[in-house]
């Protein structure tokens, strides 16, 4: 038999193996939820509109390197999403992504929220403090609202561009960072550099890449694309359940212009998940109201709306014909409701050249 030596030994040999295997373990899980903090900060991409995806392929070969990028495009189009894309497709994507909205706080904090303070360098300041760029280092600062920040401050940011060094509020130390640095706004900087309200130094620092983002009306194919990912998300928040939108509700999305592009599209179908009681999220659940045009604008859309019930009228009158005027035939062949199609038929006054 062994003795009592051996037997310590071997427990003590058990134990070494469970606590190896527990530290990879707890190594493991460390590691998927670190993973799974990285995903969540992230949005999911929804795109199925060709000048979409030629953006990104752009981006795609842009990602592989440290230049600036610039973005730019109309509030709400989701600049800060192709931002994500910029640092997601690139060598830094297992690094930091820092998000700084230069237009939601006063100079003294901004600067302090860049690039950090030191202990006592203003009121309250009762310990060290690391700015939005020591953060990041490593991996990609997004600048969001650029036009919005003070023209104190460009000189600094210029320099961190060019030099990768700042100082913190406070302290005479300069620190060095490793930062790709994507800016985004929607406002004209060049407009804004001829009235002195923007440094040109800066504005051509940023300004290696520009990559314009399109407003949603002119990227019709995203459009259901995003209603329907929005409404399967906004479902599980109310807890709601619909089999989609009407084709009613689909052609008020279609026809809307979204002012507010893609955040006013979140918005509507928030809403219209909220206060919906049907099997279907219908019109009026929208909210929308068609934006009134003036002067010459009023003719041209009476001219499209003229086409488009021309085309329906001819294209409806084609499936009947095909179906044997059979409706629910034609409905299904169109992937529309029956009653829906019936109301066309009324309105479009579509009948048959036989009658």
């Amino acid at each position: 038999m062994p003795s009592e030596i051996e037997v310590n030994k071997f427990q003590t040999l058990i134990d070494i193996i469970f606590n190896a295997k527990s530290i990879e373990e707890a190594q493991n899980e460390v590691r998927v939820l670190q993973n799974q903090i990285q995903n969540d900060q992230f949005h999911t991409f929804i795109t199925k509109s060709p000048v979409i995806l030629e953006i990104l392929e752009i981006i795609d070969r842009a990602a592989k390197t440290d230049s600036s990028v610039l973005l730019l495009g109309e509030s709400g189009v989701g600049k800060e999403l192709f931002a994500e894309q910029v640092h997601l497709r690139s060598a830094r994507k297992t690094s930091p992504f820092v998000r700084v909205n230069c237009a939601a706080l006063p100079e003294g904090l901004l600067e302090s929220e860049l690039f950090g303070h030191v202990k006592g360098a203003f009121t309250n300041a009762i310990a060290n403090r690391k700015g939005r760029f020591e953060m990041a280092d490593g991996g990609t600062i997004f600048l969001d609202e650029i036009g919005d920040l003070p023209l104190s401050l460009q000189a600094k940011i210029l320099r961190v561009i060019q030099e990768r060094k700042f100082e913190k509020v406070g302290s005479d130390i300069t620190v060095t960072v490793n930062v790709r640095i994507v800016a985004a706004t929607n406002k004209d900087l060049e407009e804004q550099v001829q009235k002195n309200e923007f440094r040109q130094d800066l504005f051509y620092r940023l300004n290696v890449l520009p990559v314009y983002i399109p407003p949603l009306r002119q990227r019709p194919q995203d459009i259901l694309e995003l209603a329907d990912f929005f409404l399967k998300n906004f479902m599980q928040g109310t807890k709601k359940q619909f089999d989609g939108f009407s084709q009613e509700a689909i052609e008020v999305m279609l026809s809307y212009t979204w002012p507010g592009n893609v955040r006013e599209l979140q918005n509507c179908v928030e809403r219209a998940c909220v206060i919906g009681k049907g099997k279907y999220i219908g019109s009026q659940d929208l909210f929308l109201k068609p934006h009134s045009n003036e002067g010459e604008n009023d003719g041209l859309e009476r001219n499209l709306k003229t086409a488009i019930n021309v085309f329906k009228t001819g294209f409806i009158l084609k499936v009947l014909e095909e179906n044997h005027w059979n409706q629910t035939e034609t409905a299904r062949a169109l992937a529309i409701q029956r009653t829906y199609l019936s109301r066309l038929i009324k309105e479009l006054n579509i009948t048959s050249k036989e009658l």
